[in-house]
């Protein structure tokens, strides 16, 4: 049954390339700690909507069961439900049974608003981050998915989230659902979705996904769409898993910053693949750091891919003694180790912070929806 979905999911794939497309729970407590894999908490923004969900409860001027009543009784009598209806009682859900109240609101609130603009409030991120939050990762795709719900999840944002749930369940094939879905949508691509997608392709190493994960790539490069590093160098590990060196050398080709661990090792293990072993040892010892300051970041080489090179080199007795010397230097130096690539490309990335909060202010109006001409003018 899986190799039929992927297969049909290819199939689409292959359709919109083309231009045919059809149409444009474990406990709460033990998920928090479980470690993310793609997403940086820029993206996810947990803390914040938890710090905002603590901030929401402290104004209340009466008890959370009263609020999830007067809804519950809004929802029996059919009367208007109201953004800040919405807003509040997504930030008041605390329990599974408070999100199915949540989803119900959701189905009356967007079949009352479903051809108004919300302006520049999207409720999709919201539900997402809450289900994140509880572990609720079959509520969020079911949601996401629903047709009935279509334009509610208008973000690229929701979707993300989405698969970063799914993967990190290791639920690769719902994930690439998930991805599936957003495309038929029409949901536009940010660089979060093409990390998740090369990164679910990799893990389920198939041709189909292999197949999948070069349209994609051909497609966004075709388009001018920017492509992030991480996206990329899963894209690399998944064609060198499928045994096309030539192609994987392209695609790292594409690499504008290549000065990373992940993208040294990969460039390192290509080289060997690829039969240049006196490039590939020049590399190596250009690597070593015996000299460089200790608050100098050092790059790391994976012992797994060490040991992959040495396979390589199992003819050659001349090249091996100076592999062996330059693996002594780096083991002095302390770039060696234990982390396999696939480690190295599954850590969470640190989200980055702006050099000057002036930068990061809103730039759109809440107001009137356009562009502010000035942070002064920020309201």
């Amino acid at each position: 049954m899986a190799v039929i979905v992927t297969r049909g999911l290819y199939i689409l794939f292959q359709n919109v390339r083309g231009g045919t497309f059809p149409y444009q729970h474990k406990a709460r407590d033990c998920w928090r700690w479980v470690k993310r894999y793609l997403l940086s908490d820029n993206v996810v923004r947990l803390m914040e909507f938890q710090r905002k969900k603590v901030a929401i409860a402290s104004q209340m001027y009466i008890s959370r069961e009263q609020y999830f009543n007067n809804i519950e009784e809004k929802l029996r009598k059919n009367e208007l439900i109201l953004k800040d209806d919405l807003k509040m009682l997504l930030h008041l859900c605390q329990t599974p049974s408070d999100v199915k109240v949540a989803k119900n609101l959701i189905y009356r609130y967007h079949s009352e608003n479903r051809n108004m603009a919300f302006g520049e409030f999207k409720f999709g991120p919201l539900f997402v981050r809450l289900c994140y939050e509880l572990g609720l990762e079959e509520t969020a795709e079911e949601m996401v998915k629903d047709q009935n719900l279509k334009g509610f999840f208008s973000d690229s944002t929701s979707f993300n989230i989405v698969m970063d749930m799914l993967f990190m369940k290791q639920r690769y094939e719902r994930a690439l659902g998930v991805l599936l879905e957003m495309k038929n949508q029409g949901i536009k691509f940010s660089k979060d979705t093409y990390t998740l997608a090369f990164a679910v392709c990799y893990k389920m190493n198939t041709e189909e996904t292999y197949k999948i994960c070069s349209m994609l790539l051909e497609e966004s490069l075709a388009r001018g769409d920017f492509i992030p590093r991480h996206a990329l160098c899963f894209a690399v590990a998944l064609v060198i898993k499928q045994n096309n060196i030539v192609k994987a050398r392209s695609i790292y080709s594409h690499i504008l910053h290549t000065d990373s661990k992940i993208c040294l090792n990969l460039h390192v293990l290509l080289l060997a693949l690829s039969g240049a072993q006196q490039t590939l040892l020049s590399v190596l010892e250009s690597t070593v750091a015996n000299k460089v300051p200790t608050f100098v970041k050092k790059l790391d080489i994976s012992q797994e891919v060490l040991t992959a090179v040495c396979k390589t080199l199992e003819k050659n007795l001349e090249l091996q003694r100076r592999f062996e010397d330059v693996c002594d230097s780096l083991q002095r130096s302390g770039q060696i180790t234990a982390l396999s690539l696939d480690d190295m490309l599954c850590q969470t990335p640190n989200g980055k912070k702006p050099i000057n909060p002036l930068l990061d202010t809103r730039k759109v109006s809440r107001r009137t929806f356009k562009p502010l001409q000035s942070a002064l003018l920020s309201e």
